[in-house]
């Protein structure tokens, strides 16, 4: 039988003051399947609460396919060889982030010069990254320390330099920027550029640890490795770089 002749059964919250994200996801992925989608809304909590009973299920949505419970959003996503295990490593946030910085970058080369490509594009793009990962790194910041104090020298020793670490990170990428204050620049992304390349080669090439990496925030699945390594030592290159400025 083909998809388009079966009919996927889906349960989802409709309310008039929520309406659940993963429902419409859940309906989304059938019809983008090629399922014709039975939508049924529980539109109170009651309503929720009788259909978690009946099924023996504690979330919502549910789908069912040929009569058969496939699960919520995440077992559906799995279902059709698109979901990923729990944990499961991803450079799609860093990926994201070199991108936009990237975009940015060549937009400001564009408005400021006439052109695309220039050496200030590329130095912008290695601050403008700074920054960004600088900000995903203080939107929570105890997160960050948490992971980060797993692998980093002077953290280890010195707690307060996991709290330190984003702002100075995102000072330098600013000033950088801005050409400007390159006297407090420099030092700072020298410093914990070269800390941060040090921890993270010990800890992954020598030491031969499994763990994730802080680059991005807290909490993230990015593996600890090449990719935390590149950050910092784009920091030590800019700071050289720019030391001919000075």
């Amino acid at each position: 039988m083909s998809k388009s002749a079966e009919k996927a059964v889906l349960y989802r919250m409709v309310m008039d003051d929520h309406i659940c994200p993963f429902g419409l996801k859940s309906r989304h992925l059938l019809k983008s399947e090629g399922y014709e989608v039975e939508d049924n809304w529980l539109t109170t909590r009651e309503q929720t609460d009788a259909f978690k009973r009946e099924h023996q299920v504690d979330t919502t949505p549910q789908t069912f396919l040929g009569g058969r419970r496939v699960g919520g959003y995440d077992d559906l996503k799995r279902h059709f060889g698109k979901g990923k295990n729990e944990g499961e490593t991803s450079y799609t946030p860093v990926v994201a982030v070199f991108a936009m910085a990237a975009a940015m970058a060549l937009a400001a080369t564009w408005a400021a010069f006439g052109t695309v490509v220039t050496i200030r594009s590329v130095e912008w793009f290695i601050a403008i990254s700074m920054c960004i990962l600088a900000v995903l790194k203080l939107r929570d910041i105890s997160s960050f320390s948490n992971t980060f104090l797993g692998y980093d020298l002077v953290a280890q020793r010195y707690v307060p330099y996991a709290y330190f670490y984003p702002f100075g990170e995102a000072l330098a990428g600013v000033l950088m920027i801005a050409g400007a204050l390159l006297w407090i620049a420099i030092p700072v992304a020298l410093v914990i550029g070269t800390i941060g390349a040090i921890s993270v080669f010990k800890a992954v090439y020598i030491d031969k640890r499994d763990l994730k990496c802080a680059c991005v925030g807290g909490n993230s699945n990015v593996p600890l490795g090449f990719v935390s390594l590149t950050e910092n030592v784009m920091m030590v290159a800019m700071a050289l770089w720019m030391m001919r400025m000075l």
